[in-house]
């Protein structure tokens, strides 16, 4: 009997395991202290869902948002599961009645902050609760080698202490081998199964563009996905309110999200969101983890992000559900030195740190190589040598200039003849013939290489000496910056290498489909050769109106991997239903007879059985 599988089945309507799924939940079930490491999208929650309701007792669960706690223990309600949350939003009644299940041992999931669990009267209450397992899910919090640390998450060592026979699981989605040690020893994991999933997101399309015009390349991506639900991050709170206006004044249905709003209004643009009253929310990093919306269709960065780890996480809230999205990064060399300038400012702790991780994500905009092997590598993983078909660069979309080994040859030339002593706006001016008083004063206007780029714009130039920089044919060096040639750049010179040099001006947005099927969570590839987009219209209209009639996200309802695959598969009975993706007893049992009743009426009017 596998009863994992049966439980699998029963509540989430799924007939296979993920990668890694079985596995971790193995960890729990034998009692054994676990870090697991799978992408967004690779069902982490699952891993100890599951088991929790194979085992007697209450698993716990420190989770770091409020918001994130809500909608998991939503989903788990609709899925026919017993689980609850403690937080502070909470009202004597619903305290009492989660109070109460906790002493009729008919909880299976508990969800508190980490400030509560480390709390030392909530930790004497839960000795004598019935406690299966503990879960630290959003782990690399805990690390300064994270891209996310909170320091009341360095208190949950002492669960540890607290709860010695019982097993500890700690769950992430981005973690570098720094940030997967610190998990372990901060959190005193115990002879740990180390469990790290794929990188690889095949279902999202990667782009990397030079931002020209921001507001007419985020038009063009969300004309791109009409109705559908997207995010764009700004660095700034004046960029998100100034572009959000911007959209909102061309008619888009787009709201704000940054931490100089009000709480209030930054929990009603999110649930406007999660609940698809608008479509587009335009935020700063502030809106993070607490995102467990599934069906993001689009991530537009407006700029680039402070580390490749925060771009990973961030464009992970894309299609969580597995089907096919969108990832689009617009960012200037203005990105890198604004974020330099704040961590200089408030990084003062891991300050070196930050700035090594601004580097690494400054490359991956220049560099010219497959956008799924830079990510995938990144974090340690091989990928094969291979088109990934779903990135700018294996798309096509990208083209090298055919004079570049050229334009390198000559902006090498002018760093060796300026003696490796000038920065890149220096050496910009005498390859493209300034007749500044500073270039005739030191008479660099006799050099050499003194005007082999004049028939090239000031910014296009200085553009490629970044992009030589970044793919490490040029270095900066010492605390003004100036330019060194590495040995690469050596090889460059006597004509051995050639450089992927683009222009400013970077095509416009495409959305083409990948050439990978993305995904189901039943492992499956996702066949929409007979996908209705008509009846998935109608089966998201009456997804909404009972998601409103219960007060729960929509997606808690249905994913759109299970309406998608009703509007292949056109059930027209329960036991039709629940051989559709995500389709579990419960839900089938709670929601079907109006799904069905849609379909047959969509069918009748199309005139299709």
């Amino acid at each position: 009997m596998d009863l994992l599988g049966d439980i699998l089945k029963q509540y989430w309507g799924y007939d296979r395991f993920l990668p890694l799924q079985r596995e971790a939940m193995q960890c729990a079930l034998d009692r054994h202290d676990s870090l697991v490491v799978l992408p967004t999208g690779g069902g982490k929650s699952l891993c100890f869902q599951a088991p929790a309701l194979a085992m007697d007792g209450m698993a716990v669960v420190v989770s770091p948002l409020l918001s994130l706690m809500k909608d998991q223990v939503d989903a788990l309600r609709t899925n026919g599961i017993s689980a609850a949350k403690i937080d502070s939003t909470m009202n004597a009644r619903e305290r009492t009645a989660v109070h109460q299940a906790i002493q009729e041992r008919s909880l299976k999931l508990l969800y508190v902050s980490p400030e509560r669990m480390v709390q030392p009267a909530f930790i004497e209450y839960l000795k004598k609760a019935g406690v299966s397992f503990l879960v630290v899910d959003e782990a690399h919090c805990i690390s300064h080698w994270g891209h996310d640390f909170r320091p009341e998450y360095r208190l949950l060592k002492q669960l540890r202490e607290a709860f010695p026979g019982i097993s500890m699981h700690a769950f992430t989605a981005t973690a570098t081998g720094h940030v997967r040690a610190d998990i372990v020893q901060e959190l005193g994991l115990r002879d740990a199964s180390v469990l790290i999933g794929s990188f690889d997101r095949p279902n999202l399309r990667y782009r990397v563009q030079k931002r020209t015009d921001l507001f007419r390349q985020v038009r063009e991506i969300i004309d791109a996905h009409p109705g559908e639900s997207g995010i764009i991050y700004c660095i700034r709170r004046d960029d998100v309110d100034g572009l959000c206006a911007k959209l909102t004044q061309a008619g888009y249905k787009a709201l704000p999200y940054h931490a100089g709003m009000d709480e209030a209004d930054r929990k009603k643009n999110q649930e406007a969101f999660t609940n698809e009253t608008t479509d587009i929310v335009v935020a700063t990093v502030a809106f993070g983890m607490g995102i467990d919306k599934s069906n993001v269709r689009y991530v537009i960065h407006g700029a680039m992000p402070k580390s490749v780890e925060h771009y990973q996480q961030e464009t992970g809230r894309a299609g969580r559900d597995r089907l096919e999205a969108d990832c689009i990064l617009l960012y200037s060399y203005a990105d890198f030195q604004l974020w330099r300038s704040i961590i200089e400012k408030n990084e003062s702790e891991g300050g070196d740190v930050a700035l090594n991780k601004l580097e690494d994500m400054a490359r991956y905009c220049d560099q010219l190589s497959c956008r799924h092997k830079s990510l995938v590598e990144y974090f340690g993983e091989p990928f094969p040598e291979r088109s990934c078909g779903a990135c700018d660069v294996c798309l096509g979309d990208i083209d090298s200039r055919a004079d570049a080994q050229q334009i390198g040859r000559s902006i090498l030339a002018a760093v060796l003849d300026l003696d490796h002593m000038a920065g890149p706006s220096y050496t910009t001016l005498v390859l493209t013939g300034s007749r500044e008083e500073r270039i005739l004063s030191k008479k660099h206007n006799h050099l050499p290489s003194y005007g082999l780029l004049d028939a090239h714009d000031a910014r296009s130039v200085r553009d490629w000496v970044e992009q030589l920089v970044r793919q490490g044919y040029l270095e900066k060096l010492g605390e003004y910056n100036v330019l060194g040639l590495t040995s690469k750049g050596l090889s460059l010179n006597r004509g051995e290498e050639t450089p992927l040099l683009t222009d400013r001006e970077s095509p416009r947005a495409r959305v083409s489909e990948p050439r990978r099927k993305a995904a189901s969570k039943k492992g499956q590839s996702v066949d929409l050769s007979t996908f209705d987009p008509a009846l998935f219209q109608v089966l998201r209209q009456v997804r909404r109106e009972k998601a409103a009639e219960l007060g729960v996200p929509p997606f808690v309802i249905f994913g759109d991997v299970a309406l998608r695959d009703m509007s292949c598969r056109k059930p027209l009975d329960r036991a039709a239903l629940l051989d559709v993706q995500g389709v579990g007893q419960k839900k089938c049992d709670a929601f079907g007879d109006e799904f069905l009743e849609a379909i047959q009426l969509h069918c009748e009017g199309a005139g299709s059985p």
